[in-house]
């Protein structure tokens, strides 16, 4: 089995090179508007933006940058299939600006432009994030009544694209089954509330780069791609970053494509490939080792395992568990400029 995986050096505003009705899933995170640390990104696209901030108007900036986003997911619409899924992990901005402290509600502009676009909304999910921060209040500390609360969470927006994908071929109904969760993990992830994913360090020597990006943990990307798409899927990241996308594209044997505007990020991602072998089946590793943890405290509690699972004979709670196996890496290539292959065991 192999994947390829596809970065683009450009703008995520103009996705022209990907064909309509072409990709299964989008995970992305986009720089969040009204986050100083992405300022200077949006106002190179429109300077329109600069001269709202430095006349101290909140609202019209805010409104500036999410016009240059909507541009972006109306060509997610256009490229997705029908059924496919978009993932858009988001933040609320607060900022004082004219001396007046606000939250700017990132994720509700967002929800209210892909209604627009023709997405479906599904239901959300609440990143609680950990902070190290022991201040849980903003403002005037222990007096009332000018404090504000902080912001802990972030959003992930579940959306799709016209009905419900189907699984019509007995070869598509046998990828779906090879690409199940563990019944564990199903009740984990689908919950709306997830308290288990840290934020993730930016371990970037180069300070310029580590200044403007805002990497969403590899766990998170991983976990998304594995609830939304199956095996052999092509996985879209407009707003690549660092490439965690594509890394967890990569750790669950599907394609993906990617697009980077800034050329140091770039560099940093073709440096991964390197790594991506090790990363992956550390996932895979990892995903077989929490479950054999559970089956033992089940078994403990007396709690029966009705079902095992064909390629690795440990026992399973559904009958939709039995055909469940992972594709351990075995390689990578760069085929062309910007573009390399995987090549994966297809026995567990």
């Amino acid at each position: 089995m192999r994947t390829w995986h596809n970065l683009f050096l450009k703008n995520a505003n103009n996705l022209d090179q990907i064909e309509s009705d072409s990709v299964d899933l989008i995970v992305t995170s986009p720089p969040y508007p009204m986050i100083e640390m992405w300022d200077d990104i949006f106002a190179t696209q429109n300077k329109q933006i600069t001269y709202a901030l430095n006349e101290q108007n909140g609202n019209l900036a805010f409104e500036l940058m999410h016009q240059i986003l909507d541009t972006v997911w109306n060509e997610c619409f256009r490229v997705l299939k029908n059924g496919g899924f978009a993932c858009i992990n988001i933040g609320d901005a607060t900022r004082t600006i004219d001396t007046s402290f606000a939250v700017y509600p990132n994720h509700a502009r967002i929800l209210q432009h892909v209604i627009e676009a023709g997405f479906t909304i599904l239901p959300e999910i609440i990143w609680r994030k950990q902070t190290n921060s022991p201040n849980k209040f903003m403002g005037s500390g222990m007096l009332p009544a000018g404090a504000y609360v902080t912001l802990e969470h972030e959003y992930i927006l579940i959306l799709r694209k016209g009905s419900k994908r189907e699984f019509k071929t007995e070869a598509q109904k046998q990828t779906r089954r090879e690409s199940a969760l563990f019944w564990e993990e199903r009740n984990n992830f689908f919950s709306d509330i997830w308290f288990d994913i840290k934020g993730t360090r930016q371990n970037l020597s180069n300070k310029s780069i580590r200044d403007k990006s805002g990497a969403f943990p590899f766990d998170l990307a991983f976990r998304l791609i594995l609830m939304y798409s199956v095996k052999n899927d092509t996985i879209l990241d407009p707003f690549l970053g660092t490439g965690t996308t594509m890394n967890a594209a990569i750790a669950s044997a599907r394609n993906s494509i990617g697009f980077e505007i800034d050329p140091q990020l770039h560099a940093l991602i073709q440096a991964s490939k390197d790594e991506i072998i090790n990363i992956s089946n550390t996932a895979i590793q990892q995903r077989l080792d929490n479950h054999l943890i559970f089956v033992n405290e089940r078994m403990k509690t007396d709690k029966p395992l009705k079902h095992q699972n064909i390629p690795y004979g440990f026992p399973v709670i559904t009958a939709q568990e039995k055909h469940l196996f992972f594709n351990p890496l075995i390689s990578t290539q760069m085929i062309k400029k910007n573009c390399f292959e995987v090549e994966y065991n297809d026995l567990p």
